[in-house]
């Protein structure tokens, strides 16, 4: 599984830029590439799956403990010849002060080589004094080299590497001028979504080729291979509390809204519904008129608030919804599925009307109501609770969202939040009828009973006279 970690001395070095360019160009000279993204994210793996062309997986201590992570990644790494592993924050960045769930931490455990991107705008000599505090702050950690970033010019480029020759070790593999043309767009969750950026492919193509011209792709794939054999667990994530003789075989149809609104689905929790049996079809909430035939839904997290007059606009497919789920339609929401199962969205003055199947509205906010881990505790009240499925029944989720539910009545809550905001920083897992919709995001791989339970319930409910919506029409049908 050959590997490389790539991540950087802070925040907004360029990491994502080069780690899309390196995808792009080594896919570009036909070698197979998985991409891996650390922590909880949705936004930059899309991204790196456009530039890759393989679905990039997710990478988190927190969300799946180390068993999990490594059974993940070598899962996705099967059959590549370049697993690159984009890191978050600055290397040694953590919330703990011990580092633990740091990017180092994460390239000691896959045993990979890194490679840092230093931002050298306004640096020249300080670059080395830098980078000699990095090797020498964890000497066991291979730093393969360094990829300057927002070089000025050949002159800029010249001091730099000269200051690095003179004082450190450290392999230049790299220098990338300032590019502005190659900037990804980006809103207030950060970057612009790749599904929704029309010129995505355009945008990959221009990093691709200014990382082709100015990195020694030669070299790090030099790098790369030379990463040693890894040894680790293939297991799948434990399942054992499930048993066999409990879940059907019987398919079921899970509709799950998939357009330019609603795009953070973790590719692991699609693929734990289909190994649950369930048949998934997409839809879309701005253009479908109607629903397909299904006995579910699966509506995830994104920018409703964006397409918010789209969304209103289509009047037949927010009423059917609503009709449904009235009838007890099991439905599960995270976040922008939460807001867009809302009465309405109110942001910067306007409001827009939504689905209203939930006793709520939602209010856009200017500061992050909720931002990172979560540890959320079940209370018993969700249709498909998970039980035992993990420790005294407590869930690790993350959260990032500039909305706040107001106006909420007759609720009740599927979680008690033992960790981070949720719902009012108490309660998350607004459970009404059939429906779970919270502010939490859920990885199956360290949430495994979820998808078993869901699929199951669903298929439960179809079986007691909760009839499938039976669409009109559309694509789906």
């Amino acid at each position: 599984m050959p590997r490389i970690v790539i991540s950087a001395a802070h925040r907004s070095s360029g990491k994502t830029t080069v780690a899309i360019g390196l995808c792009a160009a080594f896919a570009g000279l036909g070698r197979k590439v998985q991409a891996f993204k650390k922590g909880p994210d949705y936004i930059d793996p899309m991204w790196l799956s456009a530039a890759s062309g393989r679905s990039c997986r997710n990478l988190d201590h927190y969300l799946m403990g180390e068993e999990n992570l490594l059974s993940v990644f070598s899962r996705g790494a099967e059959g590549a010849e370049v697993s690159l592993i984009e890191g978050n924050a600055g290397l040694f960045d953590s919330i703990d002060v011990d580092g633990k769930g740091s990017t180092a931490t994460l390239a000691r455990l896959l045993d990979a080589p890194v490679v840092l991107v230093v931002d050298c705008h306004g640096m020249n000599r300080g670059i080395a004094p830098l980078l000699m505090g990095y090797r020498q702050f964890d000497p066991g950690l291979p730093i393969a080299g360094v990829i300057l970033n927002r070089v000025g010019g050949p002159r800029h480029e010249a001091k730099l590497r000269a200051a690095l020759k003179k004082y450190t070790d450290v392999e230049v593999l790299g220098a990338i001028p300032s590019l502005p043309q190659v900037v990804i767009p980006e809103r207030h969750l950060g970057l612009l979504p790749a599904k929704e950026e029309t010129g995505a492919s355009s945008i990959i193509a221009a990093i691709a080729e200014v990382v082709s011209r100015c990195v020694d792709l030669d070299r790090i794939f030099a790098i790369v291979g030379s990463s040693p054999p890894l040894i680790s667990s293939c297991c799948p994530p434990d399942r054992s509390s499930a048993s066999p003789d409990r879940f059907s075989s019987a398919k079921v149809r899970i509709g799950i809204a998939s357009d330019q609104a609603f795009t953070f689905y973790y590719p692991e929790n699609l693929e734990a519904l289909q190994d649950a049996g369930a048949e998934l079809v997409p839809f879309s909430p701005i253009a479908d008129p109607h629903l397909p035939s299904v006995s579910g839904l699966f509506i995830g997290g994104g920018f409703p608030e964006v397409f918010m007059d789209r969304l209103e606009a289509n009047h037949s497919l927010r009423a059917e919804i609503r009709a449904a789920i009235e009838a007890g339609l099991p439905v599960y929401a995270e976040c922008g599925g939460l807001m867009y199962l809302a009465r309405e969205i109110r942001w910067e003055g306007t409001v827009r009307q939504m689905v209203g199947a939930l006793p709520c509205d939602i209010r856009m906010t200017a500061r992050p109501q909720g931002h990172g881990y979560m540890l959320i505790e079940e209370t018993g009240r969700s249709p498909w609770p998970l039980g035992g499925a993990v420790s005294k029944g407590r869930i690790k989720a993350h959260e990032f969202h500039h909305s706040e539910v107001v106006n909420l009545n007759g609720a009740e809550f599927a979680y008690k939040v033992v960790r981070g905001h949720g719902i009012d920083g108490r309660h998350d897992g607004i459970v009404w009828r059939n429906v779970v919709a919270s502010y939490a995001h859920i990885h199956s791989v360290g949430t495994p009973m979820w998808a078993e339970r869901f699929v199951e319930f669903v298929r439960q409910s179809q079986s007691q006279g909760v009839v499938p919506v039976r669409g009109t029409g559309g694509k789906n049908e």
